[in-house]
């Protein structure tokens, strides 16, 4: 009989686990991706005069990628609902460098690709500073609860 318990609190933890594995990070993980501006810029836009990289990420460093999150406790399946993106835009002077790029589920996406054309539109007329833009992306990708107060201070910049 005390076999039979052990057997089935272990059943039950093995189980338990195995349902705790989040199927997709809401937010980059600050170990893996802290973020990283573009370190070879192709060339200088905007009034700030901001590096820019052109995009340059491989299937192999995306699945470099893939593999670190769920490495990381992330189950990532369906791979078709994903993106590599990058943390700070490479419109907003991102890197292409793994330190700035995670997998983001689409659903995050439908929330945080509209503010980050925004946000480099209003970096484009002067509107917005590199440093102010790169903060409001952090804040909303780490915490999408955070996506209406970031486009209505983008909203307000005119």
């Amino acid at each position: 009989m005390k076999n039979i318990l052990w057997l089935l609190v272990l059943v039950t933890n093995i189980s338990l686990a195995q349902n705790s594995i989040a199927e997709f990070p809401k937010g980059p993980i600050a170990k893996l991706t802290p973020g990283e501006l573009c370190d070879r810029p192709s060339r200088y836009r905007y009034p700030e005069n901001i590096a820019y990289c052109e995009r340059d990420v491989s299937v192999d460093q995306k699945e470099q990628v893939f593999e670190a999150y769920r490495k990381s406790g992330y189950k990532l399946n369906h791979r078709s609902s994903y993106k590599v993106d990058h943390y700070i835009s490479l419109c907003a002077g991102g890197s292409n460098n793994n330190e700035n790029l995670w997998p983001q589920h689409i659903t995050i996406s439908e929330v945080t690709d509209s503010i980050e054309k925004t946000g480099c539109d209003k970096m484009a007329l002067g509107k917005l500073t590199q440093a102010k833009f790169v903060a409001l992306l952090k804040r909303v990708k780490n915490d999408l609860s955070q996506a209406a107060a970031v486009r209505l201070e983008l909203s307000r910049l005119k």
